[in-house]
């Protein structure tokens, strides 16, 4: 049996550390293609600026377009072509840095992410998921390689509105989830390998501090302060769930979110947000114990999080639901990697029955 352990070269994270991005930069050469929106790029070009004063860097701006798209892509890399700069710098939400990662695959040079929000573990992975042009959800670009650093400033995370850090809660919700439904069907990781004992650990450890210190992070963010509580969290969210989700398996709720985006409606909600409503549909889908359900529904309740289809602007009618549900069981859908087949009229009775749960 081959295990494999997916995760970044280096991962820092504190109060203040952009300032010290020159340095991550330098250990690479001296100029930076900078992925970024321009509102995100806004939010820390004060902290770029005190950064390459302390470790000078030339910065190129690429203005990232919202969506990551083959089309968008292929636009940033030829900038990246002529720019020819030594490394790719993503900074922003994850759709940014999957950009960054791909742009970065393409042109054959190193990668930093810089999350300026938790709103998914995409900043560790060395995958990019690619949508079309109107947000739905299209496939997944697998790199030979993890982002060579990823840097992240609390005091940023702290800073932004409050509901991308719970989204970040529904994405790292999943990974206990579907990593341990992978794992009791010997299901490949991301590498394409069994997950190893660690990655288990990881993601139970990611699962624990959310039922743990997401109320006092979502506090912290409240007031844009960072504490212990939300020091953990971001690193539940950023470094535990991106380690735990490629190193040990993907199971039914990303599948569920992959269908979730084909509905219009849902293009409004964010990545974690149509994931958490997946955890309680996959825990439906595998008859998980009655106090586990309840459990979850629980925290997805005290954190916000969407239980119904309607939270997600979503009816539910029988052909929304198909919709979704076919859609969840494509080929090479990780919901395969379930230790029981999944039939698209499996999803549809799960689905369901997660919408009436969660409406009690």
């Amino acid at each position: 049996m081959r295990r494999i352990l997916l995760g970044p070269q280096r991962y820092v994270q504190g109060e203040g550390e952009l300032a010290n991005i020159g340095r991550y930069i330098g250990g690479f050469g001296s100029s930076a293609l900078l992925v970024a929106a321009p509102s995100g790029y806004e939010r820390v070009e004060a902290r770029l600026a005190e950064a390459a004063a302390r470790s000078p860097f030339r910065p190129v701006l690429a203005a990232f377009g919202g969506e990551i798209t083959r089309a968008e892509i292929d636009r940033l890399s030829e900038l990246q072509r002529a720019a020819q700069c030594d490394v790719v710098v993503g900074l922003g939400g994850g759709k940014a840095l999957d950009t960054a990662k791909a742009v970065a695959h393409r042109s054959r040079r190193p990668c930093i992410t810089v999350p300026t929000i938790a709103s998914t573990d995409a900043p560790c992975s060395s995958l990019a998921v690619v949508y079309t042009a109107e947000g739905v959800f299209e496939s997944a670009m697998l790199f030979d390689r993890n982002p060579d650093v990823v840097l992240v400033d609390t005091q940023i995370i702290a800073d932004a509105p409050v509901r991308f850090l719970v989204s970040g809660f529904g994405d790292a919700l999943a990974t206990y989830f579907e990593a341990r439904a992978a794992s009791r069907a010997f299901a490949p990781n991301v590498a394409g390998a069994n997950s190893t004992r660690a990655a288990i650990a990881i993601t139970e450890e990611c699962y624990r501090i959310l039922l743990e210190d997401s109320a006092q992070a979502m506090a912290a963010v409240e007031a844009h302060v960072v504490t212990p509580a939300l020091d953990d969290i971001i690193e539940a969210i950023i470094l535990l769930s991106g380690i735990g989700f490629e190193s040990g398996g993907l199971g039914a709720a990303h599948s569920i979110h992959n269908g979730l985006t084909a509905l219009p409606a849902t293009h409004g909600c964010m990545h974690g947000e149509k994931v958490a409503f997946g955890v309680l549909a996959q825990l439906v889908l595998e008859h998980a114990a009655p106090s586990e359900a309840e459990r979850v529904l629980a925290y997805l309740r005290s954190v916000g999080l969407p239980a119904t289809l309607g939270q997600l602007g979503v009816e539910r009618t029988p052909g929304n639901v198909r919709l979704v549900a076919e859609a969840a069981v494509r080929p090479g859908e990780t919901i395969h990697h379930m230790p029981f087949p999944v039939t698209a009229r499996d999803v549809e009775a799960a689905i369901m029955v997660a919408d009436e749960m969660g409406s009690h």
